[in-house]
């Protein structure tokens, strides 16, 4: 562990989601006496965190299903003697833990997602997943296990912070509705109150990573992040996450005699094409933009016009009014390429998970700790991804700082990306992150009492 100054800052109560003032950056405390503590009981509690996220790797469960994952996490809350509020967003948990009592009325916030992907797992190892065709391929064992752990160690070292912890175990983080009529996991959490009652000053969270590219590495670069680091960024994190749906309508004929028809296959071809143009010749190349078409259906015979084309895709973009823009771009080229042949169209552009945006001040304040920790060379800067994420909606409501967990293990061959069948973690990657989130939730609070 390495000493340094904690600088973190006071929030003004007239806008949490700015803290434009950031007076306490000059706090300092070292906390190595109490991350020592820590320590000792992480190492006690290090075979029960294994347990833990090897028995919510055996039993994953999908978005919206995480019944016995959150009957799991409720009774060991309570266990803990926490203030345990179930059901909010369908199988979500919020949890209280105070610290030293009349010490601080501030309050800050811990989140980890509970859900898992519908992925076979490849893999012969004991805890393998024992629900056909779901699998922890994202690591949100990981995160609802040191959340635990976090918890775990302040119930144990209540003397050893002031104000209020709000752990916050999220359901449905993968599962973004395809039909956007319902708001799901974070988006309903904060719909429902859980940010508030109290209102946390800050929120954290961290995820699993296996590989990043650092900032001003080359981007071919892969750089394996292995347990016992972190990884952030600053400012954006992740993209606004939208998918659209393109019905092209022509009409049929024999594929003899073209010219009695509007081929639809043709049209919806020209239109793909041109799409792709948006990023490539409409906007600005400093702006990041994915247009991606992911699949393409139509047609009925191999000698018939075909009357209709469907063809979906994603948009990802960090800026919101960017975003909008693309969509009336979208608009523009399928409005005139289908004019141009008689055929029409409709675009289904529906909005998904906002960027997750990492507040400068934030992020300077808590690294200190982090670099405590884990060792200066052991927290590196990272480019943002183009990825979804929707702890962005907690970032909405108070400053959010969302970092990366190394669990990667190169020299034993644990190298598997999230979201792909052989996705597996180094497990004293625990001890990392219990430490860390523990450090910069009792830093924080320190710094703003």
């Amino acid at each position: 562990m390495l000493s340094g100054m904690k600088r973190f800052p006071l929030p003004t109560p007239a806008r949490l989601a700015v803290l434009p003032l950031w007076l306490a950056l000059a706090h300092a405390a070292s906390g190595s006496e109490r991350d020592d503590a820590f320590a000792r009981t992480i190492d006690e509690l290090f075979p029960k965190l294994v347990e833990t996220r090897r028995h919510l790797h055996a039993n994953p469960e999908l978005s919206n299903e995480e019944e016995n994952s959150a009957t799991y996490v409720t009774k060991r809350l309570t266990e803990l003697g926490l203030e345990v509020q179930t059901g909010v967003a369908k199988h979500g948990i919020v949890a209280l833990l105070k610290g030293k009592a009349g010490a601080s009325e501030h309050c800050v916030a811990l989140r980890a997602d509970m859900d898992a992907l519908p992925i076979t797992q490849l893999s012969s190892k004991p805890y393998r997943s024992r629900n056909p065709g779901v699998m922890h391929a994202c690591g949100h064992d990981v995160h609802t296990t040191v959340a635990l752990g976090v918890a775990e160690v302040l119930r144990n070292h209540q003397d050893q912070f002031s104000g209020t912890v709000k752990f916050l175990f999220q359901p449905a983080e993968e599962g973004m509705p395809i039909d956007f009529k319902d708001d799901w996991g974070a988006k309903q959490m904060v719909a429902e109150g859980a940010m508030e009652n109290p209102r946390p000053a800050a929120i954290f969270a961290l995820h699993c990573r296996p590989t990043i590219t650092p900032k001003g590495a080359d981007l071919a670069t892969k750089r394996y992040l292995e347990a016992g680091q972190f990884s952030y960024t600053s400012g954006y994190d992740s993209a606004n996450s939208d998918t659209f749906e393109v019905v092209i309508k022509g009409t049929m004929a024999h594929g003899s005699a073209p010219q009695r028809g509007v081929d639809a296959i043709t049209v919806a071809a020209e239109a793909i094409t041109a799409l792709q143009t948006i990023r490539s010749r409409r906007t600005d190349t400093q702006q990041p933009l994915v247009l991606t078409i992911g699949t393409i259906r139509g047609g009925q015979r191999h000698n018939i016009l075909a009357d209709e084309v469907r063809f979906t895709g994603t948009v990802r973009t960090y800026d919101e009014a960017f975003r909008d823009s693309v969509r009336k771009m979208m608009t523009q080229i399928l409005d005139g390429i289908t004019a141009a042949h008689g055929a029409t169209h409709i675009l289904d552009y529906r909005t998904g998970y906002p960027s997750v945006y990492n507040d400068p001040k934030l992020v300077e304040a808590t690294l200190p700790t982090l670099r405590r920790i884990a060792g200066q060379a052991n927290v590196i800067e990272s480019i943002p991804g183009m990825g979804g994420e929707d702890f962005s909606h907690f970032a909405k409501v108070s400053p959010g700082f969302y970092f990366r967990l190394g669990v990667a293990n190169e020299a034993n061959g644990i190298l598997g990306e999230i979201h792909t069948p052989a996705f597996d973690v180094d497990e004293q990657c625990l001890k990392t992150g219990v430490a860390g989130m523990a450090a910069v939730i009792c830093d924080f609070l320190d710094a703003v009492r």
